[in-house]
């Protein structure tokens, strides 16, 4: 291919000169300098030259736009627009030299030192690095800017480029809908690309703000360039092949990105989901099948496309012959119609045209003008300074009451809004950024070819808000029809919490389970309230089994059967001795106490009923103090009858008049003071602390044990206290009165029921401290059924015999018999 004018500009004269500058040839490294000898030129020090179609459609229609414009009488009326179009070639270095060229005085016009600056506005540039050079050397002279590819957010600053504008929306809305995207598919693992300037490197400094906003880490930065020696290229494929990623960001333009797409290709890495920026999303040129092998299912946005009809014809009449001298068209013909345009000052022995090719037939993608993005924004640029210039020509000067003050172009332009022939509102905001509005692309092969199809749509509101729809059924992924996942840790497993591993980003993290009690939610095990409990798989809390001793379950049954028992055996017994009540053993025995002794054992045996089933605030205050009242009862009655057998002892001394002076009222006395006193003991305790219900938890994680809360300790130790000290005292005078000489002798008998009672409630104070839960009830339980079972059995069970078995036993003389003593 030629490398003729390369640096010669696209020229026509008007009245007003706009500058272009366009990327239109590039080039490829392919090896690095070794300084050996001196570099060509600018546009040539590359070993391959590549001649960009893309690009110099841009220029085709900034000269396209300057046309329909010189022939609208509305704007701009008897003035003429004309151009003047430098080539980049892609490098910063060239751009500045080009912004410096447009920004002196041409060759062709007169010098006069009353005209204003030569070039009235400048279009460009295509890549921010480049318009960073463009909008720093001409912003000081107040030449407005205007780029139609350039995107980073480092352009918004008013401070440092008042001039500078764009058609092309921000990387700061960009970096938005990117972010929006990858929270819209949960991809949480990303590696990311970065062309080695300010595009890239901006690009990729917004997007990882956006993201890290959501949870999202990026595995790993790669820098690529066009300059790049493969060495370095190489470098970041083997990045990529280590990585874990399965979604990678490439925010790159398609001149930086090509030569790492085809490596990534050469070495078949394929199963990465790749995210594009606009920079080549919609590119031609990597758009071949070939590429498609790597990057098939490509997304990405891209400004909203466009259809110009008016522009195709306009194209397919570039002609060499029209204008032999007009810059880069020999090199597009001859890529076009493969040969070279026969021209009077060459003698080049390539392929040599006939001068009956045409583009009028042809089919390559150069000239689809609907869908065109870049070369609309190249349109729109135009007509915004034409607008403005039109505003600034035709104002009123001061003093004239103008219409719109007679500012310079940049603050006209600033004020630039109208609807084109589109349909579109073009205006810029205070930051000279027009609105943004994206579509997603998505890369798919039909027929062969690879095609950008449209599948949703990005747009930011004026409060900062933005929408974005999909359509997600509709989307060809690299991994199939199933929407891949990119994590660097799997989710945890139910149950299971996050713990960050040390020295790896927050999105790399292992799975700890949950203690119990506790369960998970997103980054941590939360505890669970206390009367709730987490199941089996730590997800839930649930409420805690109650425990409690029940009348259904087995040991409620069996106490509840030997309480009914008791009661049942003390009814019986007194039904006994109220029927034998006249005979010697009954009356021996005191009837009345005795009586009074089974009904109190009734009771006692009824107790251990209010202490089974759901504590209530009643039950509670019913089973301790029934307890105490019955038992102290009880023990009265055996007091009774252990004094009334030590005063008939002692009746049988001559001259002691005891026993008269220890009738039945004085036997009805001791009872009920001895009981009233218990009785006071608990009246005292249910007004001033009574026993309620409680929820206790310390038994156990897994259950809450339903009690009676005793309210105050002082107060149930002084119940059982007291029962003690009846106890002792009825031992005491029983143990006295245990060698009288009776065979019938009723004390033997009180005094083994009270070594009974007193061991069992001995036994009982430490085995009920130490009994968890409802065993605890159940030790209480047992000791009254026990205690009572004792009195009952050692003084009625050998008096029932008598009556009941040995009938003849029953006398005056065998109950008053005197023992003969054995020699």
């Amino acid at each position: 291919m030629g490398d003729d004018n390369h640096e010669t500009p696209l020229f026509h004269h008007g009245d007003i000169m706009i500058g272009g500058i366009f990327p239109v040839s590039y080039k490829e490294i392919r090896s690095t300098s070794t300084f050996e000898r001196e570099p060509p030129g600018l546009c040539n020090f590359i070993n391959l030259f590549r001649f960009d179609l893309r690009a110099f459609r841009w220029t085709q229609v900034m000269i396209f736009a300057i046309e329909e414009i010189n022939k609208d009488p509305a704007l701009l009326p008897n003035i003429s627009l004309g151009y003047r179009i430098l080539n980049s070639c892609s490098f910063p270095a060239n751009t500045l030299r080009a912004a410096l060229t447009l920004a002196s005085r041409p060759e062709e016009t007169e010098f006069n030192s009353s005209c204003p600056p030569t070039i009235s506005a400048v279009i460009a540039a295509s890549g921010s690095s480049q318009s960073l050079a463009v909008a720093g050397t001409l912003g000081p002279f107040q030449v407005p800017i205007v780029s139609y590819f350039s995107t980073c957010a480092c352009l918004s600053d008013r401070a440092k480029y008042p001039t500078f504008f764009r058609t092309i929306p921000s990387d700061y809305f960009q970096a938005k809908a990117l972010a929006a995207l990858v929270k819209h598919f949960g991809w949480q693992w990303i590696g990311a690309i970065q062309s080695d300037n300010d595009y890239g490197r901006n690009g990729i400094l917004s997007f990882t703000e956006e993201v890290k906003k959501l949870g999202v880490c990026i595995a790993f930065v790669g820098t690529i360039a066009r300059t790049y020696s493969m060495d370095k290229i190489l470098d970041v494929v083997e990045m990529i092949r280590r990585s874990t990623v399965k979604v990678i960001l490439a925010f790159v333009p398609e001149g930086d990105f090509y030569p790492l797409m085809k490596e990534v290709v050469k070495q078949n890495i394929t199963g990465i989901q790749w995210i594009a920026s606009e920079g080549w999303i919609t590119a031609t040129k990597p758009s071949t099948p070939e590429i498609y092998q790597a990057f098939g299912g490509a997304l990405g946005f891209v400004m909203q496309k466009m259809a110009m009809p008016k522009l195709k014809p306009f194209l397919t009449n570039i002609n060499p012959y029209t204008d032999p001298s007009a810059a880069f068209v020999k090199d597009f013909w001859e890529i076009m119609v493969g040969c070279r345009p026969v021209l009077p000052e060459e003698h080049r022995m390539d392929k040599i045209c006939t001068g009956n090719e045409t583009l009028l037939n042809s089919q390559h993608a150069f000239f689809d003008v609907t869908q065109l993005r870049a070369t609309y924004n190249v349109y729109k640029a135009v007509y915004a300074i034409a607008h403005a210039l039109h505003q600034l020509i035709f104002c009123k000067p001061a003093g004239q009451k103008p219409v719109r003050p007679c500012l310079n172009v940049t603050d006209h332009l600033q004020r630039v809004n109208f609807r084109n022939e589109f349909g579109d509102d073009v205006f810029f905001d205070e930051n000279g950024d027009p609105p943004a509005s994206y579509d997603i692309i998505n890369w798919q092969l039909r027929n062969g070819q690879v095609q950008h199809v449209t599948l949703g749509h990005f747009a930011s509101a004026a409060n900062g808000d933005f929408r974005l729809n999909i359509q997600e059924e509709k989307i060809v992924w690299r991994t199939g029809k199933r929407v891949p996942t990119s994590v660097c840790s799997n989710v945890c497993p139910v149950g299971t919490r996050k713990a960050q591993i040390k020295g790896k980003p927050t999105c790399c993290f292992d799975c700890i389970p949950c203690a119990d009690g506790t369960i998970a939610n997103s980054t941590d095990c939360t505890p669970c309230p206390q009367e709730y409990w987490s199941n089996e798989r730590k997800d839930e809390c649930i409420p805690k089994t109650t425990e409690f001793l029940r009348y259904h379950e087995p040991m409620g049954i069996a106490l509840t059967v030997v309480s009914l028992l008791g009661a049942s055996l003390s009814l019986v017994t007194m039904m006994v001795f109220i029927h034998y009540r006249e005979t010697p053993v009954i009356k021996a025995s005191n009837s009345e106490l005795s009586c009074f002794l089974l009904f109190s054992l009734f009771l006692c045996f009824l107790c251990p009923l209010t202490f089974m089933g759901r504590p209530t605030v009643w039950t509670c205050m019913l089973r301790h103090t029934a307890f105490g009242v019955t038992f102290a009862l009880c023990i009265s009655c055996v007091l009774g009858k252990t004094i009334v057998v030590v005063t008939a002892f002692k009746a049988t001394i001559p001259g002691n008049k005891v026993a008269g002076k220890f009738g039945p009222a004085q036997q009805r006395i001791i009872v009920c003071s001895c009981t009233m006193i218990q009785i006071l003991i608990c009246v005292l305790w249910l007004k001033f602390k009574p026993p309620f219900p409680d929820m206790v938890f310390r038994y156990s994680n897994k259950k809450i044990v339903l009690e009676c809360n005793t309210g105050s300790e002082a107060a149930f130790y002084a119940v059982l206290g007291y029962i003690g000290i009846l106890a002792i005292v009825c031992l005491v005078l029983a143990f006295l009165a245990r060698k009288l000489p009776d065979n019938f002798n009723e004390a033997k008998f009180i005094t083994f029921s009270m070594l009974i009672f007193c061991a069992v409630w001995i036994t009982f104070i430490p085995a009920y401290i130490s009994s968890p839960g409802k065993f605890t009830v159940a030790v209480e339980i047992f000791a009254i059924l026990s205690s009572a079972f004792g009195l009952l059995s050692s003084i009625f069970a050998p008096k029932c015999y008598i009556i009941l078995v040995k009938p003849e036993k029953n006398t005056k003389k065998h109950v008053m018999g005197k023992k003969m003593n054995k020699k």
